[in-house]
C-alpha cells in the first residue's frame, strides 16, 4: 500500500507515531496518527479544550496500521546479529505507510516487554544494541541519541511491567472517557504470556503517605494539565505461558511422589480436554529427582473444577505479606472497593473469553464457568473435528460452537477461523487460570445469578450487575473501542501526542514518561537499564574453571570485579606514566599562576605579602602523596642562570653602563620573588617600590617631578618592576629634603 500523498486532505496537519511491541511470542508494529495540536482552533472552556488529542489509526481505513512477525526478539538472545531480519519486514511496513516527507518528524519506538525481561542483562544489552543499530541505519524515522536509557535513548529499550500497566491504564481511560471531570477512572488488567499487570487509582480513603503511587501527568488540548495518582504492579511469571510451565513442573513432581517403582511417565492432567496427550519438558522451581527432569506425557482428563483447584496454589497466596493487604505472591496492593472501581481486562482476558467461549464483554462468572466446564469435558477428537469443519465452512461466528436458542444450546462447532489448535489445546488451562487470578488472586466478587444457570444471557450481564447494586459491570474484557484496539502502545502514543500540546505557562515543565517524571524519582519502580558489562554473567561463566580458592564464596568478593579494577588502574598508570613530566610541569605551572594572582591581588588591596611557600611544603601536610610525587618526579638538570648585574645610578638618576657591577643570582626556591628597599632608604615621592612581579608593569617608573623642577636633578625617586632578580645599586641615592608648599603645608 503506497503512503498517502501531500495533497491528501486527511494527511494535512497530521503527525504519526510508530511503536514496535516486542513481546514474548512475537513483535507487532502499530502505527498511530493524530492532528497537530498547534493547527487546531481550541476555544477556552469548550469541550475540545477539556479533551486529550484524538489518537487514531495510522491509516484512513483497513487494518494495515498493524503488522506482526514471530517469534519474539528474546529468541535471538544467542544470535543478536539475526535480529535485523526479524525487524526488516516491520520497518518496511512502516515506511510504506508514512510519507517520506514526514519520516524525520515521526518518532519510532521499539519497546520490549516480559520476554526480554527474563533474559540476563548481558543478552539484553546485546539485543538492544543490535536492534538500535539496524533501526538507525535503515530508516529516517526520529530516534533518540544514545543516553543512560540505552543505545538509542528511550526509543529502544525494555519497559518494566509497571510501565506497561501505566500505558495500558492511560489507553483504557482515554477510550472509555475516564479522564472526564465527572467520571471515575477505570482500573486496568492485562495478562500476556509471561506476566500480568494491574493499574488503578485507589480511593482517597484507602491511600496513606507510605503508599507508592505514580503521578501520571497529561496535557489537555486547552493546555491544562491533569494529574492522577495511580497504583501499578506486575507479577512476572504469572502470565498464561509461564503459569503453565510452573503448573507442569508441579504436576510432574506430584506424579513422581506417587509413582510406583517402574511406573510409567504418564501424568493425568485435568487442565487438558479429554484424551489430549502432550509431551512436556518440565520447568522445576525446586529440587527434584533425575527421573522427574525427563520429558513426560500429559494425558487430559478434562475437568474444569479440578483444574481450578490445582492451579490455585500457583497464586502463592500464602507468601509472607510485609505490608497488608497483599494479593498474589505477597505483593502489597491497596484495598480495592469494587463497588466504585471497575476494571477493564485486555489481551488474554479477552482472548480466553471471546475467541472460544464467545463471552467477551461484561463478565459473569456463572456463564463463564458453565462454558469452560462444557469445553474441558469434551473429547479432543471431537474438538479437532469441529474445528476442521468450522474452518472448511469459513464460519465468521465466534464462540465455542454454542448456538443458543430460547436459552438452550442447539448447535456447536462454530469457532472463528482465527482460532488455532494451539489455542484450543490450552483453552481449558487458560480459562481456569484467568478465573483464579480474578477471584482468588485479585479478590473480585463473583456475580451470582439468582435466576439459575439456564437463564444467564451475556447481553444482560450489565443489567444484572446493576440490579445487584454493583452499577457498571465490575469487570469487562474488551479488545477494541470505536475500532481502536486497547493496548499499552495506544497509551504510549496518547502521551506522545499530549506532549505536543503547548502549556498554559512557559514555565510549565515538559511532559515525560511517568517513571521519568522528577516527582516519581523516589519511587521504588525504576526503568530497566541493562549494563554495558554484566559482571555477574561473566563470573558465572568463568567460576567453574577457577580453583575453589578463587571463588566469590572463598574470597568474600567478586574476583571478576577485582580483576576489572586492577586492569583499570594499570591502564591509567600505563597512560599517565609517559606523560608524568608534562603533568608535573602543568601542575606546578598551575600552582605558580594561582599563587601569583593571589599575591598580586593582595598587593593591589594594600596588603603585605611575603615569600610564597615552597611547592614541596605540601609533602609535610600530605605524607600520603609521597609515593605519587615520587612517581611523577623526574631528574632534570637545572639550566645555568646567567649572572645578574646591577647598574648604579648616576647623579641624574639614570644608570651608568660603565659602573655596572655583576653579581651572581641567588638561588631562589620559588619562581615568584619579592624584593624591597633597605630600611635606610626613604620611599619615593609619588609611589613606593613594589615587589618584583612575574610580568612587567605597563606603568612608567616613579619619578620625582618636584625635584626636577627645583633643580635638584638627583632623580633618586626612580624605581621600576623587573622580571628577574637583578637589583639596582641604590647607594648613590640620598633622601629628599622637605620643602615648603604653597599652601603652608609641608610636602616631599
Amino acid at each position: 500500500m503506497p503512503p498517502p500523498t501531500v495533497l491528501d486532505s486527511w494527511l494535512s496537519g497530521r503527525h504519526f507515531g510508530i511503536v514496535i511491541d516486542a513481546g514474548s511470542s512475537g513483535s507487532r508494529v502499530q502505527i498511530y496518527s493524530w492532528k497537530d495540536p498547534r493547527t487546531l482552533t481550541v476555544e477556552k472552556g469548550s469541550i475540545l479544550s477539556k479533551s486529550l488529542p484524538k489518537v487514531e489509526k495510522g491509516t484512513r481505513d483497513g487494518e494495515a496500521w498493524v503488522s506482526k512477525v514471530e517469534p519474539g526478539i528474546s529468541s535471538y538472545a544467542d544470535t543478536p546479529e539475526d535480529i535485523a531480519e526479524h525487524l526488516r519486514p516491520l520497518l518496511g511496513h512502516a515506511r510504506n505507510l508514512i510519507p517520506p516527507s514526514l519520516a524525520q518528524t515521526t518518532p519510532l519506538f521499539l519497546l520490549a516487554t516480559a520476554g526480554m525481561r527474563l533474559l540476563p542483562p548481558e543478552k539484553q544489552a546485546r539485543l538492544l544494541q543490535a536492534a538500535c543499530h539496524f533501526l538507525v541505519t535503515h530508516s529516517d524515522f526520529s530516534i533518540e541519541d544514545p543516553s543512560d536509557a540505552g543505545p538509542c535513548g528511550s526509543s529502544v529499550r525494555i519497559i518494566t511491567g509497571e510501565e506497561e500497566g501505566l500505558f495500558g491504564w492511560i489507553a483504557v481511560n482515554y477510550l472509555m472517557d475516564g479522564f472526564l471531570e465527572s467520571q471515575t477512572t477505570y482500573g486496568f488488567l492485562d495478562m500476556g504470556g509471561a506476566s500480568t499487570q494491574i493499574a488503578f487509582e485507589p480511593q482517597a480513603a484507602h491511600v496513606d503517605d507510605q503508599m507508592t503511587l505514580i503521578d501520571v501527568r497529561l496535557r489537555l488540548l486547552g493546555g491544562e494539565e491533569i494529574h492522577h495518582k495511580v497504583f501499578v504492579t506486575t507479577w512476572l511469571g504469572y502470565g498464561t505461558n509461564q503459569a503453565r510451565e510452573r503448573y507442569v513442573g508441579q504436576a510432574i513432581n506430584d506424579h513422581e511422589h506417587t509413582r510406583p517403582e517402574g511406573g510409567d511417565d504418564v501424568v493425568h492432567d485435568p487442565c487438558l480436554p479429554v484424551d489430549l496427550e502432550l509431551s512436556e519438558n518440565p520447568v522445576h522451581l525446586s529440587a527434584s529427582s533425575d527421573h522427574a527432569k525427563k520429558t513426560h506425557r500429559l494425558l487430559g482428563t478434562g475437568s474444569f473444577e479440578q483444574c481450578m483447584r490445582k492451579t490455585a496454589p500457583l497464586l502463592n497466596k500464602t507468601a509472607p505479606c510485609p505490608d497488608t493487604p497483599c494479593l498474589m505472591n505477597g505483593v502489597h496492593v491497596p484495598e480495592i472497593d469494587f463497588s466504585v472501581s471497575h476494571f477493564i481486562g485486555v489481551s488474554e482476558y479477552w482472548y480466553s473469553s471471546e475467541h472460544v467461549f464467545g463471552l467477551g464483554g461484561p463478565y459473569d462468572f456463572v456463564q463463564y464457568e458453565r462454558a469452560a466446564s462444557r469445553f474441558c469435558s469434551r473429547p479432543w477428537a471431537s474438538i479437532v473435528t469441529e474445528h476442521e469443519d468450522s474452518r472448511a465452512r469459513n464460519h465468521l461466528l465466534a464462540g465455542d460452537g454454542e448456538v443458543e436458542k430460547d436459552g438452550k444450546i442447539v448447535e456447536v462447532g462454530n469457532w472463528s477461523d482465527d482460532v488455532e489448535l494451539s489455542r484450543l489445546e490450552m483453552q481449558c488451562f487458560k480459562a481456569a487460570w484467568i478465573a483464579n487470578v480474578l477471584h482468588e488472586g485479585i479478590g473480585m466478587p463473583r456475580i451470582i445469578d439468582i435466576g439459575g444457570n439456564n437463564t444467564t444471557d451475556g447481553e444482560k450481564v450489565a443489567q444484572q450487575a446493576e440490579n445487584k447494586g454493583l452499577g457498571k459491570p465490575t469487570f469487562q474484557s474488551v479488545d477494541t473501542v470505536n475500532d481502536i484496539a486497547i493496548s499499552w502502545t495506544l497509551g504510549k502514543m496518547v502521551l506522545e501526542a499530549s506532549k505536543e500540546v503547548a502549556p498554559l505557562a512557559k514555565s510549565d515543565p515538559p511532559l515525560k514518561d511517568p517513571l521519568d517524571e522528577p516527582i516519581n524519582h523516589d519511587s521504588p519502580i525504576k526503568p530497566i537499564r541493562p549494563p554495558l558489562i554484566d559482571f555477574s554473567a561473566i563470573e558465572d561463566k568463568i567460576t567453574p574453571h577457577l580453583p575453589a580458592a578463587f571463588s566469590r564464596s572463598s574470597l568474600g568478593f567478586s574476583p571478576v570485579l577485582f580483576l576489572f579494577w586492577c586492569m583499570l588502574i594499570f591502564l591509567v598508570i600505563l597512560v599517565t606514566y609517559p606523560l608524568r613530566r608534562r603533568l608535573r610541569a602543568l601542575c606546578l605551572r598551575t600552582i605558580r599562576d594561582r599563587k601569583g594572582l593571589m599575591e598580586e591581588g593582595k598587593a593591589l588591596n594594600g596588603g603585605s605579602f611575603s615569600r610564597p611557600a615552597s611547592p614541596t611544603a605540601g609533602a609535610r601536610r600530605w605524607p600520603w602523596s609521597r609515593p605519587l610525587r615520587r612517581l611523577l618526579s623526574f631528574p632534570s638538570a637545572r639550566p645555568t642562570r646567567p649572572a645578574s648585574f646591577s647598574m648604579p645610578l648616576n647623579g641624574n638618576g639614570f644608570s651608568s653602563p660603565t659602573s655596572a657591577t655583576f653579581a651572581p643570582f641567588p638561588a631562589p626556591r620559588s619562581p615568584i620573588r619579592a624584593s624591597s628597599y633597605s630600611n635606610s632608604i626613604p620611599a619615593p615621592a609619588y609611589g613606593s617600590a613594589s615587589a618584583s612581579s612575574r610580568s612587567p608593569s605597563p606603568a612608567p617608573p616613579f619619578m620625582d617631578m618636584d625635584s626636577d623642577l627645583n633643580g635638584n636633578g638627583n632623580g633618586h625617586g626612580l624605581s621600576a618592576r623587573s622580571r628577574n632578580s637583578s637589583q639596582k645599586n641604590l647607594s648613590g641615592m640620598v633622601p629628599r629634603s622637605r620643602v615648603p608648599s604653597g599652601t603652608g603645608g609641608n610636602r616631599y
